[in-house]
């Protein structure tokens, strides 16, 4: 995201946890630790002082995990000025609370205008400067426009919704979805059963959003079916091969220990779980993967349970 408001002709400093992160990136040498052997846009110039970053932005760009995100906002709290539109970029849904990263950034930064950013967007063809479109949510639809104006370039596009509720269970439940078909693929269930996952999937994810109050048609776009198919069908995707090591039989402590970077599905999977318990919705895609990942469910078992459920009528939750 870096790279994008450089792109768009703005001045970019970057936080980063990890000092040879900023290091490497103040020295001219991209950011071998996530994006290697890519360059980065020249002049980002980065630091490990969140307050001084943060102090001295006009707009902030939140693009921590999302289990972190509430620990960031409260220690850039004091540095923020009132007004500065801080955008989420984090997908995942606060696991415990089962807060949206919005709402966590609502209490966690009252000073704030909140919108989210979400949709189909691989960080290292956004990095490469690869086309790509996304959705900019605020339910200050001004803001979202003045926002998407401010970062949109020639190789990324920003379209507006009013339904940040939408666009973030969107971009959090794609990656539960993800984990189930690379346990698909894994298992040679076929294409079908892939296609079978992402609509249901869908479904799932719309009966939360109108649950949550958002509006399920916006499902049909950028930050839902769009992020959905790149994440489920990509073959860069975490999630889809975190899904795909668990269906050949290794397990999910050891595929995570490995991994340099986080796969947001795992705790999204619980978050969505828990989440659809509290509302009233079923969410038998997104449980199923839960009771995979964290709960220690056999693969095969909980497959044939999924499977047994009765069909029904396709779109009786949304009539």
């Amino acid at each position: 995201m870096a790279c994008v408001a450089r792109r768009a002709g703005l001045q970019a400093r970057m936080w980063a946890h990890e000092p040879e992160v900023v290091e490497s990136i103040n020295a001219g040498h991209g950011n071998p630790h996530f994006l290697p052997g890519l360059a980065v846009e020249p002049g980002i110039a980065a630091s490990t002082n969140l307050g001084e970053v943060a102090g001295a932005a006009d707009l902030v760009l939140l693009a921590v995990p999302s289990q972190f995100l509430r620990g960031v906002a409260e220690n850039m709290r004091s540095a923020l000025r009132p007004g500065t539109p801080v955008i989420s970029c984090s997908k995942g849904i606060e696991r415990g609370t089962c807060a949206l990263m919005p709402e966590v950034i609502a209490e966690a930064l009252p000073q704030a205008s909140v919108a989210v950013l979400a949709g189909p967007s691989f960080a290292q063809e956004v990095a490469r400067g690869l086309a790509t479109g996304v959705t900019l949510a605020s339910a200050d639809q001004p803001l979202a426009e003045r926002l998407a104006k401010t970062l949109s370039s020639a190789r990324f596009l920003l379209y507006t919704s009013n339904d940040p509720i939408s666009a973030t269970i969107g971009g959090a439940f794609k990656n539960v979805l993800a984990i189930a078909c690379g346990i698909a693929i894994a298992k040679r269930r076929g294409e079908n059963v892939r296609g079978l996952l992402i609509a249901r999937g869908l479904h799932e994810m719309a009966c939360i959003a109108r649950a949550k109050g958002g509006n399920p048609i916006n499902l049909l776009g950028l930050a839902g079916s769009g992020d959905v198919t790149l994440t489920c069908m990509g073959t860069q995707s975490r999630n889809t091969t975190f899904g795909i090591a668990l269906g050949e039989g290794r397990a999910a402590a050891d595929i995570l220990a490995e991994r340099k970077v986080v796969t947001e599905g795992v705790h999204t999977a619980a978050s969505i779980s828990e989440l659809g318990r509290r509302l009233g919705v079923q969410v038998p895609i997104a449980s199923a993967v839960n009771r995979i990942v964290n709960e220690g469910a056999a693969i095969e078992a909980t497959i044939a349970e999924l499977l047994a459920r009765p069909p029904g009528a396709e779109l009786a939750d949304l009539n």
